[in-house]
């Protein structure tokens, strides 16, 4: 079987995918943002024609089992709006949810993770099936729950090919991720997408990651923050001299209510894309949200 990017329609040919927000969120709670969770389906198909009406044709959302993704409407949302919507199952850090709904999960873990990837999410119309793996690192030494939650990712990886997608705070550590992900559960480092790395504070560590052939998924920062806007192109600077125009990928990942007030996933084709092509050359914005995600999203699914 050819390889293919698992959306919540069905296996979509990488070549169709179209300009991708590699990283975002339609639906997220977390008891951590109280009164800012992303729960409006009617604004969420508002972002999706948004984002189509500026050339965009596919939406990654990270919000992974147990965060309100809003299983039962993205089959929906996908079908009225014409996006491509690519769903995650995985568990995010421990602090997003209740102790109790952790201790009922773990034992069958790994099983969780492969059932959404192949059956379809617990809560949403049959075959409404995830397409990647979030899992999430830790601010500090790593934990048990992640420990954990890093074995299942890689049990459902090698039970279905599925890519994992790696949320990074400031102050997590990538390296050690992607060494038990890596070297410890044998998860080739094409078949990993490390998020957030335009939080780390230098560009150095973050072209060490993708000379390993991991992919980098950054942030596009908020219009008015010169500063966030200087390091996103830094790291681009960065990683194009190292060679790696082709791990880069780009999201708007969207993660309260307020946000959704800012600028959205439009903005990365309106405005994001005409600077990459004027900056770094007109063959980037293609590579950046096109090519790329294709190649990071597409697996050779084994159920």
């Amino acid at each position: 079987m050819s390889a293919a990017v698992r959306t919540v329609l069905g296996d979509l040919d990488p070549a169709e995918l179209g300009a991708c927000d590699a990283h975002d969120h339609l639906f997220l709670r977390s008891p951590r943002l109280p009164g800012e969770e992303l729960d409006d389906p009617v604004a969420a198909e508002e972002v999706l024609h948004s984002f189509a009406a500026a050339g965009g044709r596919s939406f990654v959302q990270w919000s992974p089992y147990g965060t309100g993704r809003g299983g039962d409407r993205l089959a929906g949302l996908s079908g009225t709006t014409g996006v491509h919507l690519v769903a995650a199952t995985g568990l995010h850090q421990a602090v997003h949810y209740d102790q109790a709904l952790l201790d009922g999960l773990y034992e069958g873990l790994a099983e969780l993770f492969t059932a959404e990837l192949t059956t379809g999410l617990r809560g949403a119309p049959d075959g409404t099936r995830a397409g990647l793996i979030k899992v999430a690192g830790d601010n500090g030494p790593m934990t048990g729950h992640t420990r954990r939650v890093l074995r299942a990712a890689a049990e459902a990886h090698h039970a279905t090919g599925a890519p994992i997608a790696v949320h990074h705070d400031a102050g997590t550590d990538p390296a050690a991720v992607l060494s038990q992900l890596g070297s410890r559960l044998h998860v080739p480092p094409e078949r990993l997408i490390l998020g957030h790395l335009n939080r780390l504070s230098a560009p150095e560590p973050i072209r060490d990651l993708a000379d390993l052939g991991v992919f980098v998924a950054l942030d596009a920062p908020r219009t008015g923050d010169p500063a966030a806007d200087r390091h996103l192109f830094d790291i681009l600077a960065a990683l194009l001299d190292a060679g790696h125009a082709d791990r880069i990928l780009l999201g708007a990942d969207t993660t309260t209510r307020s946000a959704r007030h800012a600028p959205g996933p439009a903005h990365l084709l309106t405005s994001l894309a005409p600077r990459l092509a004027g900056e770094f050359g007109t063959e980037l914005p293609d590579l950046v949200f096109t090519a790329n995600p294709a190649r990071a999203l597409a697996a050779d699914w084994k159920a």
